[in-house]
């Protein structure tokens, strides 16, 4: 039974009731003064945890992120790409430069970030501008990358329509016989990386009757960080 008739084949009363779906936090809290002086010492703390978590099962892939663009027409996207490196400086992905999300960069370098650590009741939420990384750093990332996934970089040209999944293999297999393991891959010239340089970063933890906790970091010009917190 395909997944329309299995859902067409439901009376309502099996059908899951939404509005009733909530999980209650259990969590301490988050509290000013537990704060890093700067959002990137926050962030490797509250990283740390979600990586333990990860250890355990309990969460997948700690540096899943969601990445919201918006083009120059207005129209908002977002996608989950995964965190590559992060620093004082900002949060690193890397992408293919012909994708929707970066032609939406070059538009309109404001971006939003979130990362979704819902199974330890955490969220963190980044605003900021994206910029191109350079070519050596785009570079030495590359190379750290799985033989198959320099290879995927090649073949997908990321965003754009494809015939059927058959050329998509048929693209990866012709240069997994150009390049076979153990051969080096060169960069692609359309690939590379973006770094988000933060003007606000939020720390959401859960708490119970939907008091969340909300600390969000600030850029002051000039430098430095001022902490507000948030009404949940």
């Amino acid at each position: 039974m395909t997944d329309r008739a299995r859902a067409a084949a439901q009376s309502p009363n099996d059908r899951p009731d939404i509005s009733a779906m909530r999980a209650q936090y259990e969590a301490e809290g988050l509290a000013e003064e537990d704060l890093a002086p700067e959002p990137a010492e926050q962030f490797g703390r509250w990283f740390e945890d979600a990586a333990r978590a990860a250890g355990r099962r309990v969460l997948h892939e700690p540096n899943a992120m969601v990445v919201s663009t918006v083009d120059a027409a207005g129209l908002p996207s977002s996608r989950t790409v995964l965190l590559k490196h992060y620093d004082s400086r900002g949060f690193v992905f890397y992408t293919n430069y012909t994708s929707r999300k970066a032609r939406d960069l070059a538009a309109n370098p404001r971006v939003a970030l979130l990362f979704p650590w819902h199974p330890i009741g955490r969220q963190v939420l980044v605003t900021g501008v994206a910029e191109r990384t350079g070519r050596d750093e785009t570079a030495a990332y590359f190379r750290t990358r799985p033989h198959g996934s320099q290879l995927g970089a090649w073949a997908s040209e990321q965003s754009a329509p494809v015939a059927s999944r058959e050329a998509l293999d048929r693209a990866y297999e012709e240069l997994a016989a150009r390049y076979p393991e153990g051969e080096s891959v060169p960069v692609p010239p359309h690939w590379g990386g973006f770094r988000v340089a933060p003007d606000t970063v939020e720390f959401w933890q859960g708490r119970a009757n939907r008091l969340h906790d909300r600390l969000r970091y600030e850029a002051r010009e000039g430098g430095g960080w001022t902490v507000t917190r948030l009404n949940p």
